[in-house]
């Protein structure tokens, strides 16, 4: 049985990580991107997505905005899903190279 059918349990059993179509969401909308809250308070940490594709993490600050996979500080959350989503592209491209045989 799933701990989440209980409803004796309360709300210890509410769904952490919520999908972007969840009425309880909280979303940023950028172009491009949507942003779904995860977890904590400084730093806020929101998945992104491009389209039904999750990308990865962003970090909101007080400030800036970061991403799982460098360590530059962005002013808005676009700039740091972007880098995010380009970082993934090249990767995905060392990847999908093929072996040439000489």
């Amino acid at each position: 049985m799933s701990f989440l059918q209980d409803p004796d349990w309360g709300e210890c059993c509410e769904p952490i990580l919520l999908s972007p179509t969840h009425p309880n969401a909280e979303l940023i909308e950028i172009s491009g991107y949507t942003l779904v809250y995860c977890n904590g308070a400084c730093p806020k940490i929101y998945r992104v997505y491009n389209g039904d594709s999750m990308l990865g993490l962003v970090f909101q600050h007080i400030s800036y905005w970061t991403n799982e996979v460098d360590e530059q500080q962005y002013t808005q959350p676009l700039n740091a899903a972007m880098a995010l989503d380009d970082f993934l592209l090249a990767a995905s491209m060392t990847n999908a190279t093929p072996n040439i045989a000489a």
